[in-house]
């Protein structure tokens, strides 16, 4: 079956009918209820209840926010095991796991985009005992690909911190024998349409980056959606796809072992690791420029006071030299803002990628 065949088609499920009810605009003074019959009072107090919506959590008494967390942790990382997103979640998770005493569970909830993951979290209960990795596509890109979601980006969680920033990188396969990026471009341009890359999915950052490479580099080429990063390289190794645009993480391997070439980095320096590998903006692509990002995220009502803890934790994690050892390794850049910092940030890349999405056209099928 051929890679297209093979790749995630149907994204349907992820949309979902809402219904939406408007609660009266409040006024500071107490609802009156007009005198009526046992059973309707009842029925307009419940009626009343629900149009003002949950009670926020009570804040954690000074000894259990002490001992917090008592048991283990769920951190849900809404992609298959293998991507960026979940690499970053265990060289994470170790860390807090030994700094609290409690396992870290990463639990991979793929599909959709990363609608599902992010759904499941959104519903969680609000207690600090689940977490979620969010990314430049679930949180920025998604309010912009669908027309509905089933979780809001901005009310339905409660930011913890930014992780780290990670660049993106070209890289081609065996079955292409451009060497620089301005060589691809030549030849997608001399086969409009001919030319697949692949992505993690309808709305990944894979998918969104490649997009706005297409519009700045003013090519035709075809998406191949796969259902996350890790199955893309299998087929870009395979052949069956030309390229991808994605995190370096899930990449490094493959491109130490020579089975994989970066022709160019997506970023406004060049790497690190690699400093003899032009930007895709140095490369002919002028203006080119999309980096992934990945924060740790709680349901909307978790209470401040254990937002702040695990913001904390995160942080003081993220400074360790063994953990900021790893990520380097991995080609990513810690960061460990506030959860005020944050929530900033994903507003602002909400603005940003929207404009994207709406310049580019990018459809989820």
């Amino acid at each position: 079956m051929s890679a297209k065949g093979r790749a995630e088609r149907d994204y349907g499920s992820a949309k979902r009918a809402s219904i939406r009810m408007t609660a009266p605009k409040a006024t500071g003074r107490p609802l009156r209820i007009p005198f009526m019959s046992g059973l309707a009072r009842i029925a307009a107090l419940v009626i009343a209840a629900a149009l003002a919506g949950p009670a926020p959590m009570p804040a954690l008494a000074a000894d259990a926010l002490a001992t917090f967390p008592s048991k283990p942790v769920r951190l849900i990382v809404p992609f298959p095991p293998g991507g960026s997103t979940d690499i970053l979640a265990r060289a994470i998770g170790q860390k807090l796991s030994e700094a609290w005493g409690q396992p870290l569970v990463i639990d991979n909830r793929p599909g959709a985009g990363g609608i599902i993951g992010m759904e499941t979290a959104a519903k969680a209960a609000p207690d600090g005992y689940t977490l979620v990795m969010g990314h430049v596509g679930t949180l920025a890109a998604n309010p912009a690909l669908y027309k509905s979601l089933p979780y809001d980006p901005v009310k339905d969680f409660a930011p913890v911190t930014l992780i780290a920033m990670v660049p993106n990188v070209l890289v081609v396969g065996p079955a292409v024998s451009s060497k620089t990026v301005a060589e691809l471009v030549a030849l997608a341009k001399s086969k409009p349409g001919k030319l697949d890359y692949g992505s993690g999915g309808n709305g990944s950052a894979a998918h969104l980056a490649t997009e706005y490479f297409k519009l700045k580099a003013g090519i035709d080429i075809q998406h191949v959606p796969y259902k996350g990063t890790a199955p893309a390289l299998q087929d870009l190794l395979g052949g069956q796809i030309a390229f991808i645009i994605t995190g370096l993480p899930p990449v490094l391997p493959q491109v130490k072992s020579g089975k994989l070439r970066i022709l160019g980095v997506a970023s406004a320096q060049r790497l690190k690791q690699f400093p003899d590998i032009p930007t895709i903006a140095e490369s002919g692509v002028p203006g080119y420029e999309a980096t992934q990002w990945y924060g740790i995220l709680a349901p909307a009502a978790t209470p401040k006071d254990v937002v702040a803890k695990l913001n904390r934790d995160v942080v003081n994690a993220l400074k360790d030299p063994s953990v900021a050892d790893k990520l380097a390794a991995e080609g990513a850049n810690p960061v460990g803002d506030s959860p005020g910092e944050f929530a900033a940030f994903i507003r602002s890349e909400i603005d940003l990628w929207g404009k994207v999405i709406r310049a580019t056209g990018a459809k989820v099928e």
